[in-house]
C-alpha cells in the first residue's frame, strides 16, 4: 500500500502527463530508474526528447514546488537523463531537462500548473 507522499506524488505526475498530452506532447515513459535517480516522465515534443522533473506541493509552507530542485537533485536529474541516452542510442534527436511544478489548491479549485522549459542543463 502506498503512503501519502507516494499517493500524491502519483497525484502530481499524472496530472503534469495530462498538462503535456494536451499541450501535443507525446509521452514515452513513465518512473524510468537509473543508478542516478528516477526520471518522472520521458516525453517527445516535435523533434526534441524532454525529460521531465515533477514537483507538487500541498502546501507552500515549505515554500514553492520549485525551490526543492537543489543543485544536487538538478546533477542527479542531468546525469539520469544523460544515463538513460547512453542505454538508448536509438534516441539521437535534441534533448533536455523540463520541470512541471504543481501547487494544489484548496478543495476542488484546479491545482496550478507552472512549465519550465529547459529548467537547467
Amino acid at each position: 500500500m502506498k503512503n501519502y507522499r507516494q499517493r500524491f506524488g502519483a497525484w502530481g505526475e499524472k496530472l503534469a502527463e495530462e498538462y503535456l498530452e494536451h499541450k501535443g506532447y507525446v509521452v514515452l515513459a513513465r518512473n524510468i530508474r537509473t543508478p542516478y535517480g528516477e526520471i518522472d516522465l520521458l516525453v517527445r515534443q516535435e523533434a526534441t526528447l524532454v525529460f521531465v522533473e515533477v514537483k507538487a506541493r500541498s502546501t507552500r509552507a515549505y515554500g514553492l514546488p520549485e525551490d526543492s530542485l537543489t543543485w544536487r537533485k538538478q546533477a542527479h536529474i542531468l546525469d539520469s537523463s544523460r544515463y538513460y541516452l547512453q542505454e538508448h542510442p536509438e534516441y539521437t534527436e535534441d534533448w533536455r531537462v523540463d520541470v512541471i511544478a504543481i501547487q494544489k489548491k484548496p478543495g476542488d479549485e484546479p491545482a496550478e500548473i507552472i512549465h519550465f522549459e529547459n529548467a537547467f542543463n
